[in-house]
Formats: C-alpha cells, sequence, structure tokens
C-alpha cells in the first residue's frame, strides 16, 4: 500500500463482515491497519441473529470515535425453515435496549446501545441454492418471503436497506417496487451486474455500492457500470474477509484494502485523484447512512 492518506483523504468501507475476526481475536489489529490505510469508518454488515449482538456489542465500545457502525439484517443464505423467528427480533434493534443483568439503578445509568444504521443484508442468492429442483424452489419461496417482511420493516422505519442480489436482480428490484421502500435509501451492495442493471437502479433513485472486483481483470462490465453511475453516487467496500482486491486476491480480505480499491477506482475507472475519489465516496456513505 502507498503512504497513509492524510486526514482530508478518509475512507468508508460500507460493508464488512467482522465477525471473523472477532473470533479469532484478531480485530484490534485489522482495525489498527485500517487506520493506517486511512479507513476512518466501517459497517459492519449483520446477517444473522448470531452476528446482529456482536456487532453492536463492537459498535458499543466504539462509540467514541464511531468507527465502526453496524446493521441488521437476515442474509438470504442464513434463511431455513422458521426464518421468522429471526426477521421478529430485527425491529427491536432501532428500539429500546435489552434487558440488563445489572441491578436496576446501575442499569439506568448505562448509555443506550448504538441503533443500526441500514436494515441488511437482505435479499435473493439462487447461486447457492441446493442442485435438487424441489429443494431449491421451496428456499427460494422463504428467501422471497424473509426479504418481503424485511422490506416490509424498513419502510416502518424509513431506514436504509442494504440488498443482496445474486442471480436475481430482476426479481429483487420487482419485490422493492412492490414494497413501497424509497428507492434513495437502497443499495444493492458487491454491484456484479452491468450498465444495463446500474441504469435500472439509477433511473428508480437506487445505488450500487463496489468490491475489490473492480481491480480484477476480467470485471470489464463492472468497472463500465460504475464509471456509468458516476463518481458522484460511488460507494465502496471490502466485504471482507471475501473478494480481497488486486494485488492480494486469493488472501483474505480485510477493511484496510478498501484502500487498494480506491486507489485503482481513481486511476483506472475514473482517472481522478485519490484526493477526490476519497472525498466522494466517503461524503456519499455518510449521507446515505446517516453517518
Amino acid at each position: 500500500m502507498a503512504d497513509f492518506i492524510s486526514a482530508d483523504m478518509r475512507l468508508i468501507d460500507t460493508h464488512t463482515h467482522l465477525e471473523a475476526f472477532a473470533r479469532q481475536g484478531t480485530m484490534p489489529a485489522v482495525l489498527a491497519r485500517a487506520r493506517e490505510a486511512g479507513v476512518e469508518s466501517m459497517i459492519a454488515i449483520g446477517t444473522a441473529p448470531d452476528d446482529w449482538s456482536l456487532y453492536r456489542g463492537i459498535a458499543a465500545e466504539r462509540a467514541g470515535d464511531e468507527s465502526v457502525r453496524y446493521t441488521v439484517g437476515l442474509h438470504p443464505c442464513a434463511v431455513a425453515e422458521g426464518w421468522e423467528s429471526a426477521v421478529e427480533q430485527i425491529e427491536g434493534f432501532w428500539g429500546a435496549a435489552p434487558a440488563s443483568s445489572l441491578p436496576e439503578a446501575e442499569a439506568g445509568r448505562r448509555p443506550a446501545p448504538p441503533m443500526p444504521v441500514a436494515l441488511g443484508e437482505c435479499g435473493l442468492d439462487r447461486f447457492h441454492l441446493p442442485k435438487d429442483p424441489m429443494e431449491a424452489e421451496r428456499i427460494f419461496a422463504w428467501q422471497r418471503a424473509a426479504f418481503a417482511a424485511q422490506l416490509a420493516i424498513a419502510r416502518r422505519l424509513g431506514c436504509p436497506v442494504v440488498v443482496h442480489s445474486r442471480g436475481a436482480f430482476h426479481e429483487c428490484v420487482g419485490m422493492i417496487d412492490a414494497s413501497g421502500v424509497d428507492w434513495a435509501r437502497v443499495v444493492f451492495h458487491c454491484f456484479t451486474e452491468g450498465e444495463p442493471e446500474i441504469a435500472e437502479l439509477m433511473r428508480r433513485g437506487g445505488f450500487g455500492s463496489f468490491t475489490g472486483i473492480l481491480t480484477y481483470k476480467t470485471a470489464v462490465a463492472v468497472r463500465a457500470a460504475a464509471r456509468a453511475q458516476g463518481l458522484e453516487r460511488l460507494m465502496l467496500e471490502t466485504d471482507a474477509p471475501y473478494l480481497t482486491p488486486m494485488p492480494h486476491r486469493g488472501k483474505p480480505n480485510e477493511p484496510a484494502f478498501v484502500r487498494l480499491t480506491a486507489e485503482y477506482a481513481a486511476a483506472e475507472v475514473f482517472g481522478v485523484d485519490l484526493a477526490e475519489l476519497a472525498a466522494a465516496t466517503t461524503t456519499n456513505a455518510r449521507r446515505f447512512f446517516g453517518l
């Protein structure tokens, strides 16, 4: 990585999964490297009840500098029979603090835990369905029902929505259209479609955010989509520990590497200085997530 980004050239990783780092005990080092790379903040993306409380706790520990924010949502690949019980818990993260084991007087002095900055990631995923057609149809029906239920919650809350769409772009778009959710509050994370699809999002007021895939040689269509959306709407993410950008592809990803994607996007996709791209993407992320 090049020299550190100066104080006026900060980045935000809008989509990362910190669970593995937290459970491995490596998160302090991961966060330190992110700071050194100029990442001022990152959004830990909830995928199931197992990580929702973990991320709320991490965000609470770093409430002073707000370096970690979080979301709550049921990932389509986490949708199984009985998914309703998980979705029923989501709205509570925007409400009152959970009951404390501390004495009532002491608990009353504790600050309320930070609220999520978005609902998600939620959506549809055909890629990971079982090969058996009947089983795949059954699970995909659960995914659709869980996505619809989460969109209804997002509409009630008026919060941003982080969408996971893999092999189901038009189905996701159709369900969001039907939900009444404000498209200006919708981002399709890890956007891997092309110009026609990004045009569909833009026409509705939605966003696509981009990962290290931008740096891959074969990702011509993805770069074209990013360019078509424009710097004024661009948001960047790592999706760590997945989708590591070049030149570290094949190794575990981490939030610090959002800088590598930013450097590539500035030089090779938009033809601007890194400072300009960093300022634009940070402004866009802050506005979209209300940071």
